[in-house]
């Protein structure tokens, strides 16, 4: 490394150091330093920092140079104005010492890295609101740097980073302003750049004038970035970026056409019109959403079809409408921090116990947000004010979601234990969570089930929720259904809102208190009322299967589409359901397949099974086999027991895998301990056949037996085969018979092997009565009426 003298610059930053404007790191306090990349400008490192225990960044120089130090102090300069934005790397501090050597900037790690690679990685798997979220993430802060007067003039899918799916810009220009200073007529990359700055002009004095990059140059450039969002893949990514490239641009050759990408600034549009086209878009696919257009029929018009997949087209086009007035339009609204008090942190506590836990996230920044406060404001405060034990609980919370710090969760786990010994309740119930889920400590159920009870004992809503959920599913205590109730009714009655909707599911499924859908329904039209989505969502399982009320699909449909708009993740995937199966609605497959999608990246189970059960049918896709795997065996993990039959099927005809019947017969016998029936038929068809297990007809018979009672017509014919033909047990025809023919009531298919003897023993038998023709007869027609009422 080479250095010039540059006092000033070096003063300046000691200056900021001594003031503790800028924070002083020391090089021996970093460990696992490993270089992530390069450039012509210096090395990149990750590193870990005594007393943090994620990540930090480490950016080196080849020469630290007085024009380099010059352009970091600028940078340091420009980020005191926008450091507030959640959409930029945060720059932390310095290493500097007598040696050269050792002089870093400190910055935010990404753990997602460039732009470039997180879409050639994860574009197959990104969803339509993943990419307007990045789309919109970059709009906004650029925009925000165009409001504070600062010119990038360098952005490219290389200096954008990806944290936590959210986008981040690496610097504010650093490296292009050093490059220039460097090398006046360098270009930069390509395709990026504003085709103005490919030519050289003279001046009547016959010098070369270098145009100057300009916010409309920053417009050009996320135009592209738009299009590389949209489409997965660099622009020209198959061709060099040399002089010949940049000239063809210049000329007028595009990836397509775009607004953003006139030659002539003055055409461009400016960061504050793309931020409200960006917000136009959006509230087109709302509304494309809220109404049902498709479907919609007015007086005795033709149906009216929009597609959804405009709004994608309109932002690869950069579409604009030329008569809007933008300067009357909201399009980015200043941020104005405000002091940040106990009161905040008391609100958002209150805000919290309210919410499951999955949603914790959303509702923090959506608060935040309401209340114009930046998350690195509140962070700030809580870090410094941990005498208050509501403060540690939120320290807590964005340690565990990785709000404005890497995901720690040992850090958070330690956060809510120091919370519970000052007493705090709310602490208790993220305690509890972490010891049932192994989160930052090891599961201990018994801990989890103690904290519920010393909060609940305290008289707090959540937890006595909580504690009845321990009572509910047995979590540290045994199950007691009738306790679970009574703790779910004592923390209704208090208000709590979730507690009411598992007194409706008690009382839906008949938990602890007599089934009694009436008071079901009544308790869902109650959460319905208060905006609950998931009791939203219940509403429309009741209008679907007539509970409490009368079927009604249409109705069905449009509380599940109410639901998703509250944020239901369930009734995102119930309505996914609706699309594919054709439910109070037209059938649409592709409709259905983003909503599965979309819900199925937040984790949710049941779309993400729903999800691997289409790419194995393909219905509505090109069937994929591996993906349907790698979801099934996913599911696994979460004790999915209807994935779990699943992906034992797949072991047991090596689909996507090698055939291992073993593993195969162990899938069906967790998935059947799991209550899975299907399960439960294949684990005995197995003891039967000797297949992964020792043969075991006598098991089979007791596993068929036990099926029959439940119901199970495949498993009734297998059984009367059985006692046709005396396997397992002596022969008894008439035994045979009486299982065929409620297996026949209930429309079992079986295969030809066993229909002939069913034939055979109906012909003996005189297939039964005129009574039996007849009750078999109705139950077809019952049949066929409930087929045609949930396709209506």
């Amino acid at each position: 490394m080479q250095i010039e003298n540059s006092n000033e610059w070096n003063n300046w930053i000691e200056n900021a150091i001594a003031s503790r404007n800028i924070k002083q790191y020391e090089y021996k306090n970093f460990s696992n330093i490993q270089e992530i990349c390069s450039s012509n400008f210096g090395k990149v490192y990750r590193a870990n920092w005594n007393g943090f225990h994620g990540h930090l960044v480490l950016k080196s120089f080849y020469n630290l140079s007085k024009t380099t130090l010059k352009e970091i102090v600028h940078e340091i300069q420009l980020r005191r104005q926008i450091d507030f934005h959640n959409n930029i790397i945060r720059f932390c501090g310095i290493v500097t010492e007598n040696n050269p050597k050792y002089f870093f900037l400190v910055m935010e790690y990404a753990d997602s890295g460039t732009l470039k690679n997180y879409l050639k990685e994860n574009f197959k798997n990104l969803t339509w609101n993943d990419k307007f979220d990045l789309a919109f993430q970059l709009v906004h802060v650029v925009s925000c740097l165009h409001d504070e007067e600062i010119v990038h003039r360098n952005l490219h899918s290389n200096n954008i980073l990806i944290h936590q799916k959210n986008i981040k810009l690496a610097n504010l220009g650093l490296s292009k302003r050093i490059e220039e200073a460097s090398d006046p007529q360098s270009i930069g990359i390509i395709p990026y750049v504003d085709p103005k700055s490919f030519t050289r002009k003279r001046n009547k004095d016959n010098e070369i004038e270098v145009y100057s990059l300009n916010k409309k140059s920053d417009v050009y450039s996320v135009g592209v970035l738009l299009w590389e969002i949209s489409s997965g893949r660099p622009p020209f990514d198959n061709e060099p970026y040399d002089i010949a490239l940049a000239m063809e641009i210049f000329s007028g050759r595009r990836e397509i056409p775009v607004s953003c990408w006139d030659i002539e600034p003055d055409n461009r549009q400016t960061m504050r019109q793309i931020t409200s086209d960006i917000k136009k878009i959006e509230y087109e696919t709302i509304e494309a959403n809220d109404v049902n257009c498709d479907e919609m029929v007015i007086d005795d018009h033709e149906n009216v079809v929009v597609d959804n997949d405009h709004v994608e087209e309109n932002i690869e086009k950069g579409v604009v409408n030329e008569d809007h007035n933008y300067d009357e339009e909201m399009a980015v609204e200043e941020e104005h921090e405000i002091e940040v008090n106990d009161d905040n942190i008391n609100e958002l506590i209150e805000l919290l116990s309210f919410m499951k836990i999955e949603e914790e996230k959303h509702k923090i920044l959506e608060y935040l947000n309401e209340h114009n406060i930046t998350s690195r404001l509140i962070f700030n405060f809580i870090s410094t004010n941990q005498n208050d034990s509501n403060s540690l609980v939120i320290l807590g919370r964005f340690n565990h979601l990785g709000i404005e710090t890497e995901i720690n969760e040992q850090k958070a786990y330690e956060l809510y234990q120091d919370a519970v010994n000052l007493g705090n309740v709310y602490g208790m119930r993220y305690l509890a969570y972490c010891y049932e889920h192994g989160i930052g400590v090891d599961v201990n159920k018994q801990q989890t089930f103690e904290l519920y009870q010393k909060a609940a004992d305290l008289g707090n809503a959540p937890g006595e929720n909580n504690l009845g959920y321990c009572y509910d599913y047995g979590i540290g205590t045994s199950v007691n259904k009738e306790k679970a109730f009574e703790l779910y009714k004592k923390a209704k009655e208090q208000g709590l809102i979730i507690a009411k909707y598992n007194l409706a599911q008690c009382y839906l499924e008949g938990n602890g208190v007599d089934e009694d859908p009436d008071t079901a329904f009544e308790l869902y039209k109650e959460l319905a009322h208060e905006n609950y989505p998931d009791g939203v969502e219940r509403l429309g399982y009741c209008y679907q299967y007539g509970t409490g009320t009368n079927i009604d699909l249409r109705k069905a449909f449009e509380l599940y589409r109410e639901a998703k708009k509250l944020g239901s993740i369930s009734g995102m995937t119930m309505l996914a359901t609706c699309y594919h199966d054709g439910i109070g609605t037209n059938s649409n497959k592709k409709k259905a397949l983003k909503l599965f999608e979309e819900a199925a990246g937040y984790e949710y189970n049941e779309a993400q099974f729903n999800l691997a059960c289409i790419y194995d049918t393909g219905e509505g896709v090109n069937k994929d086999n591996k993906k349907a795997f790698e979801l099934f065996k996913k599911l696994d993990e979460s004790e999915h027991p209807d994935a779990i039959c699943y992906l034992a099927h797949y072991y047991l005809n090596g689909i996507e895998t090698s055939v291992d019947k073993r593993k195969a017969f162990e899938l069906y016998q967790k998935s059947a301990n799991l209550g899975n029936l299907t399960a439960q038929y294949m684990l005995a068809t197995l003891y039967g056949t000797g297949e992964g297990v020792d043969k075991d007809i006598k098991k089979a018979v007791e596993l068929f037996n036990e099926l029959a009672e439940n119901e199970y017509p495949n498993a009734m014919i297998k059984l009367g085969y059985y006692y046709q033909h005396g396997i397992g047990t002596n022969v008894n025809e008439e035994k045979a018979y009486e299982l065929y023919k409620r297996a026949k009531l209930l429309e079992s298919s079986v295969g030809n092997d066993i229909e002939k003897d069913i034939e055979r023993i109906f012909s003996k038998y005189e297939q039964g009565s005129d009574d039996d023709q007849d009750e078999m007869e109705s139950s077809r027609k019952k049949k066929r009426k409930k087929r045609n009422i949930n396709n209506e």
